[in-house]
């Protein structure tokens, strides 16, 4: 082994002859590694390399177009996002428009129910007191013709329908207006009669004020039905409406998913052309590199040559320079 102190010698003896020696062998050194840069490839080599940057380029078209139309697809996926959820949004309000209406539908219809119970019982007070009034009249004689007082009023109310309704000659028409006038007189003389009577004239004005009130009530019903029809015919209206929207908003989201789903794709190959065009590049710079790692390896195998060489002169005892030095140091020999 070279001890410390004789290393030590070597270099302050051969220091200054050292350092002109590298100063004047840099230069061709250099001179060496650019030579080795500038390696031309074999004709074989420079039609690999044609053909790998053909490819390359063919493939980094192929991967910007992919990422052209992922962008593309990626905007349109943005795009009918958007739209479904505003589609959804709509859809919403309905539906909530459409509960609203329900509701209202829901109390008017037990406004129906509670209006129905009062009229009904009104009704029920008409029949209980026209049954009093009923038998408080003198009986009449079985083969008698008369007709009764309720079969006018409805003959009344028949042909006053009849007027309303119907469409006549101007001659027929006064001849029912005459019918009715004369009908009318005869149920107010024939009541007149009947009030007449101390003993129902009370009855009869309690039936007036019965009859008042089931109408009072029965029209309460019929407003409230007809409020309840109307809350419920908006309600299916609605729900309709947010049906057909909510097909819209069902369209919007199939096609955002398939948007969604080729925009994956073209990622995909994006990334695979991309891959394809690194693996690619290796190919080349190995081309390109291989004559100057082959030289790089005989290099080293001359550099340890001579430092074995060196190291044999050292031990036979010759001085060594500091660039002798390095080299054995470099090359493991220290």
């Amino acid at each position: 082994m070279v001890s410390t102190e004789e290393i030590t010698q070597a270099e302050s003896q051969e220091e200054n002859v050292a350092v002109e020696q590298i100063e004047e062998q840099q230069p061709v050194e250099q001179a060496v590694v650019e030579t080795e840069e500038v390696a031309e490839p074999t004709e074989e080599e420079k039609a690999q390399l044609e053909d790998l940057e053909a490819q390359r380029t063919v493939l980094n078209s192929d991967a910007e177009k992919h990422k052209q139309r992922r962008d593309e697809l990626n905007a349109q996926t943005k795009e009918w996002k958007a739209k479904r959820d505003a589609l959804n949004v709509q859809v919403r309000e309905l539906v909530d428009e459409a509960g609203k209406a329900r509701e209202t539908r829901n109390q008017y219809n037990q406004k129906v129910r509670d209006a129905k119970v009062v009229r009904d019982e009104w009704n029920t007070k008409v029949s209980e007191i026209r049954a009093k009034i009923n038998e408080l009249r003198p009986e009449k004689k079985e083969d008698s013709n008369e007709v009764s007082l309720g079969q006018m009023k409805k003959d009344l109310e028949r042909m006053e329908y009849q007027q309303q309704t119907t469409t006549m000659s101007s001659e027929k028409e006064k001849a029912l207006v005459k019918a009715i006038s004369e009908l009318a007189r005869q149920i107010r003389d024939k009541e007149k009669v009947e009030e007449g009577d101390e003993a129902i004239k009370d009855l009869v004005a309690q039936l007036r004020e019965a009859k008042a009130k089931a109408e009072e009530a029965h029209r309460a019903v019929a407003e409230a039905a007809e409020q309840a029809q109307s809350a419920h015919d908006n309600m299916l209206s609605l729900y309709q409406k947010a049906d057909a929207i909510r097909k819209e908003a069902d369209a919007a989201q199939a096609k955002f998913v398939e948007c969604k789903q080729a925009a994956d794709e073209e990622h995909r190959l994006h990334i695979e052309q991309i891959k394809s065009v690194h693996e690619i590049s290796k190919s080349a710079d190995g081309i390109k590199n291989k004559k100057t790692a082959a030289k790089k390896k005989r290099a080293d195998a001359q550099s340890k040559q001579e430092a074995k060489e060196i190291f044999d002169k050292f031990k036979a005892g010759e001085k060594l320079s500091t660039e002798d030095l390095m080299l054995l140091q470099k090359s493991g020999y220290l």
